[in-house]
């Protein structure tokens, strides 16, 4: 009988440059772990691969140049709104440096109390016990009387001031204002950059449908501005920091990075092995309040077999209700019969409540987020075992 369920192993590989064979690094780096560790391969195994090696292999890269170049182009007047940026060093600034150094004036709206990924702007305590609330908009003037003093606990900076001087750096107006009510910059301006993440296509539509000239992050950089990078599908969306000039995009070529490792680690197993490319999690963090998915998705691309939702019955509720005389051995054996048998698609029924309705690849994704991590620990693969299996499998 076996006694481990699923098991997930970080496979550490070389480091992975630009134009490098990313397909044969990882294949071989998993078929030294298997003689490192002595593992078998298995049908429905997983090999997971991080975005970030992916664009970097790829050489998907923009500057801030192209960056300035392409807003430029779509906004001639050169005064934009932009709206509801997210607050990260990594993942917005050199965007918003491209955006500054394309401009000359631009008027900043962030939602507050913090952005939408959970990054804070300001001390929700002096909220509460100031005149605003979450309907009201507070001027760039309002924000610095009020809570201008607050420094992010995680990060020991104030993102305003970062963001303000970042801009000014560029020979840049700017102008900030407080609002969760996208249509506030229509007080300020119609030519607009809106740069929400997951609420992207309803913000853009929602100020076209104003009169406004809008266009959306997932807009900038869907083709090369000379000989950049670029990303057809999200543009700057799910792009990182790669130098002070320098953003490295969402990878553009997994759909053939994970059929081409699919086929090779199928030829030299004999197994079916799944394949996909993953970049944040989709998982939040109670204690910092951060929900780590600032991509515009978990997984850019994944083989066939990992699409879908999970079809679970909750064993908790069958041992509870349906086998509740039942102990031991014998309830168990009812249980792996229950499992046995259980309908191919279990939605809607009560069996399933309290498992997870969640898509396959953003559970696993998540998995494979938290394994490898983001800083030091050299391993941007992820193999996973027994993630299909169930206690009926022995």
């Amino acid at each position: 009988m076996r006694c481990v369920g699923t098991v997930i192993r970080g496979i550490r590989t070389p480091i992975v440059k630009e134009n490098d064979d990313l397909p044969t690094i990882v294949v071989d780096s998993v078929m030294a772990a298997k003689e490192s560790e002595g593992f078998e391969f298995r049908d429905k195994d997983i090999v997971a691969i991080t975005e970030a090696v992916v664009g970097i292999s790829e050489g998907n890269y923009v500057t801030v140049d192209d960056i300035a170049q392409d807003v430029a182009s779509k906004f001639p007047s050169k005064n934009i709104g932009v709206v509801n940026p997210i607050l990260s060093r990594n993942r917005f600034s050199i965007v918003l440096k491209g955006i500054a150094r394309g401009m000359d004036k631009i008027t900043l709206q962030t939602s507050f109390p913090a952005d939408e990924v959970g990054n804070g702007i300001l001390d929700e305590e002096l909220l509460n016990e100031s005149e605003y609330n979450l309907g009201s908009v507070i001027t760039e003037k309002q924000y610095t009387e009020t809570f201008g003093s607050w420094i992010h606990p995680f990060t020991g900076i104030n993102m305003i001031d970062f963001y303000r001087e970042l801009i000014e750096e560029e020979d840049c107006e700017v102008e900030f204002v407080f609002s969760n009510d996208i249509k506030t910059i229509l007080d300020y301006n119609t030519d607009i950059l809106t740069c929400d993440i997951h609420t992207r296509e309803k913000t853009v539509k929602t100020l076209k449908d104003e009169g406004a000239n809008v266009f959306g992050l997932h807009q900038i950089l869907t083709e090369p501005v000379g000989d950049s990078g670029c990303n057809p599908d999200y543009g700057l969306l799910g792009s990182n920091k790669a130098t002070e000039e320098k953003l490295k995009l969402f990878p553009k070529t997994g759909d053939a990075v994970v059929n081409e490792v699919q086929k090779r680690l199928i030829d030299l197993t004999g197994k079916q092995i799944e394949v996909m490319v993953y970049g944040d999690g989709a998982f939040k963090d109670p204690v910092g309040k951060i929900w780590e998915l600032a991509d515009p998705v978990v997984s850019p691309a994944h083989t066939s077999g990992l699409i879908g939702t999970p079809n679970e019955i909750k064993l908790k509720y069958v041992s509870d209700n349906k086998f509740a005389d039942l102990k031991g051995d014998e309830l168990k054996e009812a249980i792996k019969e229950e499992i046995r048998n259980k309908d191919k698609d279990l939605t809607g029924q009560m069996i399933t409540e309290g498992t997870t309705p969640r898509v396959l690849t953003d559970l696993i994704g998540s998995l494979c987020d938290l394994t490898s991590g983001s800083g030091d620990k050299g391993t941007p693969v992820v193999f996973i075992q027994g993630y299909f299996d169930n206690l009926s499998n022995d």
